[in-house]
């Protein structure tokens, strides 16, 4: 009832004065500086305002006013600016730079300084990251305005203190399909009904970017343009105190930190964070709220485990993130159980924390500042203790996946050595926390159920063999990656070249060629032949190419192998005979055509859009192959026989049955089902495989231990596979292990989909090792019951054709490099695997 009156007052206030609902405290303001409302022609909450009219609002008062400042720090798939508004006074603008080194001095432990309260405070304020989470942006509008246009003392003690940086919407991309979605369907008078059209987006709604990743997973992986523009900001900047501001479901009310309790076992960021200055800030944030009848909750839910959110990466920066999360309108009105929600009612409790998070910052600058500096001090003394001085790494046989990873470490101001061969990361150093993230794994956690990943160890993410060393030699220093991959021009051949399937990039590269009209053909058996008068060996999967078998010159053969080279930094050979050294020669029936892969993908309703964005985001930007993306409403037109492969990830696939024998009968011409995830499971239930799933087993006689109620979202929550990393055993010598030379490979659980072993012996391709665990929690009955009894990788005869079938996704959030090739072969390769029967 409390609530209900609440925000029939919130109502009434906002009707009668819409500026004044959000902005009356920190009046007066300047009169040549418009408001949003002036800006716009609406005032704020009154519509949802596009990522263009935030930006071109932020200039407009970068333009009009001596405190604020824009810059553009990166642009999204779709094209959309990055920006970042730096507000603070006129003196502390025309002086950054100044400011900045003496701020970067508290990062740096070599530096002895101790004039924490002389230097202004760094916040960055950071939002709407989800872009169906749209209130927080309208706040930035709204906190912008405040900072630059108030001429309030206690807005001018802010601007004197502290370096502001607004940054308004971290998804750009999101943001504007949900913008489009809920002004299209917004009525007048406002619709309420949580049934109508505006609460209720269509497939893939606004959450994610342009290709549908959740970029607050994405902070430690980097790999859409928003987060990697972000990070190179940030490490420019290092921001004292950083804000990720969210909404969730309409029926909660209010959550800030402190969260539940920290689920590592030994977390590696200071407990000074998680526990005081967590405190410190959520005893305002309570102050704050309370002065305007909120409702709020802290400590229940989320945690800060996984490094990659916008509220936790930052505390492995030295500075504090800080995550808010406030019930959602999902449109401009809605009812809920305690009365209606509105838009404008959602903004103002961002705005308010916003603001409050600039109070407490300036108002304890100086232990934020002294924060910053024991912790980078701390990150030397810590690896001083620990035995492992640095971490070897490399992949000879795999330069453009090696690349991969230290571009990740570089990103994150990692230190990077080449030694011999290998390269080298030092445990002493600044970013030790960080190299702590990216190399070391866990069996031991404070906690079960955990908010989202309890694994994300990176190396093992790009299958990347390292090992601990107690003394480390370092050489020469990594700074960039652009050199370093360094290929021998690849001579001319009037008989053939091959190209190892070994290299990342091998795949795109065939593509390539395979748009030019080239002819190749793959090798199912190793050889080594003469290449310049030396023996050179090639693995399972190595590309041919003949010279007398191609539509074109043998010229322009070689210039196209020379563009592939050079594009993609993979190794092509040019051999003058077909007989080998050792092995299969050059005119083996081991080695044969490969067909040009035509992919399509079923989307829409009921399919995980995550693991499709995947699947979109690795052909696009890696192999720059197109794949034909069909809304599930669309599947009684698709005429599957134009296709080689057809993808299915994850997710409810509610076919008739003359659907489902569409499907069951296009495979068998020939043609390569792949599935993942839960899609495999839904093979084998609708029977398009004579494959089975591990059953639950049921003991009838058990009698079911009473347990308090209480305690049932724990304990069900932990047997969920939240994220795990786990070991498996690999057949190199299968079609789809193509490129692998370890039988040992790191993939990635988080799904309970839990494939039998296939009867055909020669079916399983990837069973998860005798001592599969690597990183993450998993139960004990999980372990036993069904991980030890499972695989991870079948291949089961269809007709003519096949199914993939992945229990694990091979693409995760699009940072699996180690997984991605059994996926890709499955495109490129799906045609060489015939199934042998067992007769």
């Amino acid at each position: 009832m409390l609530k209900k009156l609440l925000l029939l007052v919130i109502l009434s206030g906002f009707t009668l004065s819409a500026q004044d609902y959000f902005v009356q405290k920190y009046k007066p303001f300047t009169a040549e500086i418009p408001s949003p409302e002036t800006f716009l022609g609406y005032a704020i909450g009154e519509h949802h305002t596009r990522h263009d009219l935030i930006v071109a609002y932020l200039e407009k008062l970068a333009e009009l006013s001596d405190r604020a400042s824009i810059e553009e720090y990166g642009r999204t798939h779709e094209g959309r600016k990055l920006v970042m508004l730096t507000v603070t006074s006129p003196k502390n603008l025309n002086n950054l730079n100044n400011l900045r080194e003496a701020h970067l001095a508290f990062t740096d432990p070599k530096q002895k300084v101790s004039n924490y309260n002389e230097v202004p405070i760094f916040i960055n304020l950071a939002y709407n990251v989800h872009g169906n989470e749209p209130s927080s942006s309208e706040a930035a509008l709204l906190t912008a305005y405040s900072l630059v246009a108030s001429q309030n003392p206690e807005i001018l003690k802010y601007l004197d203190n502290a370096v502001i940086f607004i940054d308004p919407t971290i998804n750009p991309d999101g943001r504007d399909r949900h913008t489009q979605w809920v002004n299209t369907y917004q009525g007048s008078p406002e619709v309420a009904d949580p049934q109508d059209a505006e609460h209720n987006e269509y497939w893939p709604m606004g959450r994610t970017n342009h290709y549908w990743f959740d970029l607050n997973r994405d902070w430690l992986l980097a790999i859409n343009p928003e987060s990697r523009g972000k990070l190179k900001w940030y490490h420019q900047w290092y921001p004292n105190v950083v804000t990720d501001f969210h909404e969730m479901g309409t029926q909660s009310t209010y959550f800030f930190e402190p969260m539940k309790t920290n689920a590592s076992f030994d977390p590696i960021m200071p407990k000074e964070n998680y526990e005081d200055l967590n405190t410190l800030f959520g005893n305002e944030f309570a102050k704050s709220l309370d002065s305007i009848g909120s409702l709020y909750f802290t400590k229940e839910v989320f945690d800060g485990t996984y490094p990659g959110y916008g509220s936790s990466y930052p505390d492995l920066q030295g500075g504090l993130g800080l995550l808010f999360e406030q019930a959602s309108s999902r449109g401009h009105r809605q009812t809920t159980a305690f009365g209606e929600i509105t838009f404008a009612f959602t903004i103002r409790n961002q705005y308010v924390s916003g603001l409050t998070t600039v109070k407490t910052a300036v108002d304890n600058k100086d232990i934020m500042r002294k924060y910053q500096q024991d912790f980078f001090k701390s990150a030397l003394t810590n690896a001083t203790k620990n035995k492992v001085k640095g971490y070897l790494f490399g992949d000879t046989h795999d330069q453009n996946r090696t690349k991969a990873f230290i571009d990740k470490l570089l990103l994150h101001k990692v230190e990077v050595y080449r030694s011999g061969n290998r390269f080298a990361v030092p445990t002493q150093q600044p970013q030790y926390r960080m190299v702590q993230t990216m190399f070391e794994t866990y069996e031991k956690y404070r906690d079960s159920v955990y908010y989202d990943a309890s694994a994300w160890s990176v190396a093992n993410f790009y299958n990347m063999k390292y090992r601990p060393v107690n003394n480390l030699d370092l050489g020469e220093k990594i700074s960039t990656t652009q050199e370093l991959i360094k290929l021998e021009p690849v001579s001319k051949s009037s008989y053939a070249y091959i190209m190892d399937w070994d290299d990342y990039n091998a795949p795109a590269a065939l593509y390539y060629l395979q748009q030019k009209g080239i002819i190749a053909s793959s090798a199912a058996k190793p050889f080594s032949v003469r290449v310049n008068k030396d023996n050179k060996s090639f693995n399972y999967g190595a590309v041919l190419i003949p010279v007398s078998l191609q539509k074109v010159d043998g010229t322009s053969i070689h210039q196209m192998i020379t563009e592939a080279q050079e594009k993609f930094n993979v190794p092509f050979y040019a051999v003058n005979s077909g007989l080998s050294d050792n092995g299969i020669d050059l005119g083996s029936g081991n080695i044969s055509p490969i067909k040009q892969p035509k992919a399509v993908m079923l989307i829409g309703n009921g399919v995980r859009s995550y693991e499709a964005g995947e699947v979109w985001h690795l052909l696009d930007t890696r192999v720059h192959m197109p794949i034909t993306k069909v809304p599930m409403r669309n599947f009684n037109k698709l005429n599957l026989d134009k296709y080689t492969s057809l993808v299915m990830v994850s997710g409810q696939y509610n076919f008739t049955k003359n659907q489902i024998e569409k499907i069951k009968q296009w495979t068998e011409k020939g043609n390569t089902l792949v599935t993942i995830g839960s899609a495999s499971k839904w093979a084998i239930d609708k029977k398009i495989v004579q494959e089975e799933l591990i059953a639950k087993e049921k003991d009838s006689t058990q009698i079911a231990v009473r347990k308090p109620y209480v305690d049932a979202r724990e304990n069900i929550g932990k047997e969920s596979i939240g994220g795990v990393i786990l070991k498996v055993d690999l057949d190199i010598t299968h079609p789809l292990s193509y490129g692998y030379r370890d039988n040992q490979l790191p993939v990635y659980k988080n799904n309970s989909v839990w494939l039998a072993p296939s009867k055909n012996p020669y079916a399983t391709v990837a069973k998860y090792a005798e001592d599969p665990h690597i990183d993450g929690f998993i139960t004990k009955k999980n372990m036993a019951e069904h991980i030890m009894n499972s695989a991870s990788l079948i291949v089961s005869k269809v007709g003519k054709g096949r199914a993939v079938l992945f229990a694990d996704n091979p693409n995760f959030r699009g940072s699996w490099y180690g997984t991605n090739r059994l996926f890709l072969n499955a495109l490129f390769l799906g045609d060489k695997i015939n199934v042998p029967s067992q007769d």
